[in-house]
């Protein structure tokens, strides 16, 4: 299967995080049902290649919109990394609005969310495509609200399995410019998400071997 792949796919890299942390068991309807977890790095390229949206364009929209946050000016003229300089939490909701607005200005059948059951970024002709973006100033690792853990769906809410893009990017240090540290792109169900067991705990996380072998580097800095 491997000759068939384009470039980009097949120099997607694998992680290697470790940790004691064990995934639960695939559902049934799971695209990695049934398969060995050495197995799951080929069957995310195989569902990568069925994505219309290539990971070139994906790389491109981030960095792009990354700059674009670095170009802004709020009120009389103020820059961002100069007079401002957001918090990890507010830099990660710039590049959570932007990337899906870029990509829709270039590529057509893709927009940005509309209602609470969209994805972020809305494959309009077929939604199984649809991605979900997940931003985070961790240096490697990515986390989802404590919700993402817990076998809740919820109505009228977005499905949590399906593709993702995730982004990884620095936090502030001084005058240097944070920049973007890592870009994946994958498959994530909603059962790979393990909430904090304390109830008073606000995140949920991914165990090592679905970050590893599920979500597929594109870019590192």
């Amino acid at each position: 299967m491997e000759g068939v792949y384009p470039d980009w796919i097949k120099n997607a890299a694998t992680g290697s995080r470790s940790g004691a942390a064990s995934p639960r068991p695939k559902a049934p309807d799971s695209p990695y049902s049934g398969l060995a977890q050495e197995a799951w790095p080929d069957r995310t390229r195989q569902l990568l290649l069925e994505q219309p949206l290539h990971g070139p364009e994906l790389v491109d929209a981030v960095l792009r919109s990354w700059d674009a946050i670095f170009e802004s000016r709020l009120g009389r003229g103020f820059h961002i990394g100069r007079e401002i300089k957001p918090g990890p939490q507010i830099m990660g909701f710039f590049l959570h609005a932007l990337i899906p607005l870029e990509l829709a200005s270039t590529q057509p059948n893709w927009r940005a969310e509309i209602t609470a059951a969209d994805k972020d970024l809305v494959y309009v002709p077929n939604e199984r495509f649809s991605i979900e973006v997940k931003t985070s100033s961790h240096p490697s690792q990515i986390f989802g609200n404590r919700s993402y853990g817990i076998e809740n769906p919820g109505r009228g809410k977005k499905a949590k399995s399906g593709y993702y893009l995730t982004v990884n990017f620095e936090k502030w240090q001084s005058n240097k410019r944070p920049q973007i540290l890592l870009i994946r792109y994958g498959w994530l169900d909603s059962s790979d998400w393990i909430a904090q067991r304390a109830e008073t705990g606000q995140q949920s996380s991914l165990p090592p071997p679905v970050d590893n072998y599920q979500l597929l580097r594109l870019y590192s800095a």
